[in-house]
């Protein structure tokens, strides 16, 4: 099993390298309505006053949580780097953002009323501590509302590409490839509840979305292209991966399609839970 410390020093080292690297690739992915995933977790804490965001990165949450004047927000990360750009939002100027791990909140008992989460919980270790953390920071019938990934939805051309990827990352020495990130329990209904249940949550709310990413192909390769699998491939490798990409989509890719447009999906869970 992969140690919580090594994982964490990958995750710590991958975002001083790329600190805004999630709200740039999902920032303008939208679902059927045109929304992103980070306004569909603003609005399931409307209306609450005391928001904590949990691995909040850059902060392009947090600017959206204080469109609604009033608020006591505060956010943390692993990263010093990406905190440094939330602290460049002029937005976030009252807000409270620390260095901190999930598994223990600088924060005491009862100060929130509701804590997001946005694609992090998902890659955090010693899941079990992070929810008995968040169930001690937020009062009772406070909410915590996440979004986690459900997988990438591109069909046959994805997945083609995805077996010549692992063949690349297999030439990679072990200890320099990415570790096994998280707990897979995270990305299920059942898995979730059985995380949260026992820190005094009710039965978590789950709702599936498809959130669009298509677009040009170079916008498309740069999203592929950052995911953490790839982080230990060099120049070369990557460069291959791009040719091998753009091949695996000339089949996918129909007349209807706009000029030069990758059709590219991504699916999400948006779960809620309230403690009890």
């Amino acid at each position: 099993m992969t140690s919580a410390a090594s994982q964490e020093a990958f995750l710590h080292a991958f975002h001083a390298e790329h600190p805004a690297v999630t709200s740039e690739w999902l920032g303008h992915a939208h679902d059927p309505e045109g929304r992103s995933s980070y306004e569909l977790l603003r609005d399931r804490v409307a209306g609450r006053e005391r928001v904590l965001d949990l691995g909040c990165g850059d902060g392009f949450l947090l600017e959206l949580l204080a469109e609604e004047g009033g608020r006591q927000l505060a956010g943390v990360d692993l990263s010093p780097e990406t905190l440094a750009l939330a602290r460049e939002r002029p937005a976030l100027s009252g807000t409270r953002l620390e260095v901190a791990r999930a598994q223990a909140l600088p924060f005491p008992d009862s100060g929130f009323d509701a804590c997001v989460c946005h694609m992090a919980l998902m890659l955090m270790a010693d899941i079990d501590q992070v929810a008995a953390e968040v169930a001690r920071v937020l009062t009772p019938g406070g909410v915590l509302a996440f979004v986690v990934g459900d997988g990438v939805l591109l069909g046959e051309a994805y997945d083609r590409f995805r077996a010549l990827a692992a063949e690349e990352i297999e030439q990679v020495p072990e200890a320099e490839r990415m570790p096994r990130l998280g707990d897979r329990r995270t990305r299920s209904r059942d898995g979730l509840d059985e995380i949260l249940s026992p820190a005094g949550f009710a039965p978590v709310v789950v709702e599936k979305v498809t959130l669009d990413l298509g677009g040009p192909f170079d916008q498309v390769w740069a999203g592929i292209s950052s995911l953490y699998d790839f982080e230990p491939l060099d120049e070369a490798a990557m460069a291959r991966l791009r040719e091998v990409f753009r091949d695996a989509l000339r089949d996918s890719i129909t007349p209807e399609d706009p000029e030069d447009t990758v059709p590219f999906g991504y699916r999400v869970l948006i779960a809620t839970a309230q403690r009890l």
